[in-house]
């Protein structure tokens, strides 16, 4: 392993977790100014994504989409009720389970989302075929974090 990187292993720059953590900063920063006049953060608009897709969903099924927890769910789910963009409700064929649905205004505020990607790709200034490859290799890697997460560890 060493000899397949250059130089210092520890250097900042050749870190993977600092490159996916300063782009990911970068990029939920493009996306700011354009959920900001809808009230939303970008957790939150994940969130409405999800639901534009596949409303209803149980809150188990929006966290295993999204990849969080539960407690992290419970508090986006909250602010976007509060906002009038969604309803919590229990589902009548399981009383554990809490149904997510859209609200009116929930689905209304889709016909505006819906000018988010475009406007995202333009201000990136990079063409839709790269983003599209890294979006790809991303997978890959999240699918390879999840795996070594959850399969042994080798000390």
């Amino acid at each position: 392993m060493r000899d397949q990187l250059d130089g210092d292993p520890l250097a900042l720059e050749q870190q993977v977790c600092f490159a996916l953590s300063v782009a990911a900063r970068g990029v939920v920063a493009v996306y700011r100014p354009l959920l900001e006049p809808m009230g939303l953060t970008h957790p939150q608009y994940l969130v409405m994504l999800a639901l534009w897709q596949h409303a209803p969903l149980s809150v188990r099924e929006l966290s295993r989409l999204l990849q969080l927890d539960p407690g992290t769910l419970s508090p986006l789910l909250k602010r976007l009720e509060a906002a009038g963009y969604l309803r919590r409700e229990r589902d009548a064929a399981d009383e554990r389970s809490l149904a997510v649905t859209l609200t009116a205004s929930g689905e209304a505020l889709r016909a505006r989302a819906e000018q988010i990607p475009p406007t995202i790709v333009e201000r990136l200034g990079m063409p839709i075929e790269e983003l599209r490859r890294l979006h790809t290799m991303l997978t890959e890697v999240i699918g390879a974090a999840n795996r070594a997460a959850t399969g042994p560890t080798t000390s």
